[in-house]
């Protein structure tokens, strides 16, 4: 679908479920939350599928747009996820418009607006509502702010574009209020996160010559250190931090045995080809994926196709 489809194919429409990921972050809640604004201004019932996971920190910013006990929906829409493996804990059913910015999304929904050069879907959504609704309000332009400036690092981070920057001037020419909202999401820790990020860096481990860089978070850490979901936010660029490297990975012990994987890389290594490796996905330059084992030997398990990519790109 075009941006000019997809918004006609909203507007002919009614009683709207928007889907987040699991393990939701800023961009696919801000995105979501701005989605559902829109509508709703158009006269429209539009409401957020209640993920279980959304963390406190988010909370305020979307709590006014989750579906209700009891409220019926017809249209369920999903935004940034790539996968039905990615769809939030409690839903089932079927995706009748997927908007995504993931080059990995596997083609689920009936209908798809992809735009894998964007940086975020926040990018995607103003465009999207420019064609829908004519423009953007200012608490649209605060969560789009979020979606946008989480899913780049702050601006920081290599899927940054010219776009990029001209949609983060265009949610400031519409009130988003850019030093509270990085404030909070980028320079605001608890002292349990900071007491986790020092463990995480004094047991960073190094391999192929330093060109990859792991960091291991155990759940033994994660209670000495009594941080809760709420603190993990962007845990997976810290080891990106180590000069010198080419790709960090980022191994999160899960309650069930199982390992959460972020890869991040340079442009040397495509890592959501890694990530496919073991089911999983994302941008070449920032991928995830979940391994069934422990961290140790889901680290085993992610070294040789690693290495064997750096030393494929004829500049190990």
């Amino acid at each position: 679908m075009t941006l000019t489809d997809a918004a006609g194919w909203l507007s002919d429409r009614d009683g709207f479920l928007i889907l987040t990921h699991a393990r939701p972050d800023g961009d696919t809640l801000g995105s979501a939350a701005t989605l559902c604004s829109a509508l709703r201004r158009l006269g429209k019932r539009a409401y957020l599928f209640d993920n279980p996971e959304i963390t406190p920190k988010f909370v305020p910013f979307i709590n006014e747009f989750v579906l209700p006990g009891g409220e019926s929906f017809d249209h369920a829409v999903s935004v940034d996820i790539a996968s039905p493996g990615l769809f939030p804990q409690g839903f089932e059913g079927r995706v009748e418009l997927a908007i995504d910015h993931h080059p990995s999304n596997s083609g689920f929904g009936e209908n798809t607006l992809l735009d894998a050069g964007r940086s975020s879907c926040g990018e995607i959504v103003l465009e999207l509502i420019a064609a829908l609704a004519g423009g953007i309000t200012k608490r649209e332009a605060d969560l789009l702010f979020i979606a946008v400036s989480t899913d780049t690092g702050c601006f920081q981070y290599a899927n940054v574009t010219e776009g990029t920057f001209l949609a983060a001037a265009e949610l400031a020419r519409a009130g988003a209020d850019t030093a509270g909202l990085s404030r909070l999401f980028f320079r605001t820790f608890t002292r349990a996160r900071l007491a986790l990020e020092g463990e995480i860096y004094s047991g960073l481990r190094a391999f192929h010559n330093g060109e990859i860089v792991a960091s291991v978070i155990t759940l033994d850490m994660v209670r000495r250190a009594g941080v809760t979901e709420n603190d993990m936010d962007d845990v997976a660029a810290l080891p990106g931090r180590v000069e010198g490297h080419q790709v960090s990975i980022t191994l999160r012990e899960n309650e069930n045995g199982t390992t959460r994987v972020s890869l991040r890389s340079g442009a040397r290594v495509n890592v959501s080809k890694i990530a496919a490796l073991f089911g999983g996905g994302g941008h070449a330059m920032a991928s995830g994926c979940t391994i069934k084992a422990l961290p140790d030997k889901a680290l085993d398990m992610l070294l040789p196709p690693l290495e064997a990519a750096l030393d494929a790109s004829g500049e190990a």
